[in-house]
């Protein structure tokens, strides 16, 4: 643990196109659990010049996991729905995601294969 701040208890992402989304579980020096969701958007490209990441990110604590959770379930559902009337596109039809499939679920290509490592996204303490 960082001098009794806080410690990272779990993390993964999830890489969408110029996007990359990042949940980090922490916990606090007297042992509640929270968690950041961090997107990353690239700005700009290789050829272009230097590249920069914009980023947002929401604070997430143990008392709104539950109702945080349900909120976006419900949007998702009601999202799927509309789509099912034909009059929105679907995720499918907007672009295509390269994503690859791991053990513990989606896995996105790695920083070896040009994505974004944890410490890209991480502010510094």
């Amino acid at each position: 643990m960082s001098e009794g701040y806080k410690e990272d208890v779990y993390s993964t992402s999830v890489r969408a196109g110029k996007r990359t989304y990042f949940f980090d579980v922490k916990a606090t020096r007297g042992n509640d659990l929270f968690m950041t969701i961090t997107e990353s958007k690239r700005i700009g490209h290789e050829n272009e010049g230097p590249v920069r990441y914009e980023k947002h990110k929401i604070f997430l604590y143990k008392e709104d996991f539950e109702g945080f959770s349900e909120g976006l379930q419900k949007a998702i559902d009601h999202i799927r729905s509309l789509q099912g009337t034909g009059e929105f596109r679907s995720a499918d039809s907007n672009r295509k995601v390269n994503r690859e499939y791991s053990e513990d679920g989606f896995n996105y290509s790695s920083a070896a294969e040009g994505g974004l490592s944890y410490d890209d996204h991480e502010d510094k303490i």
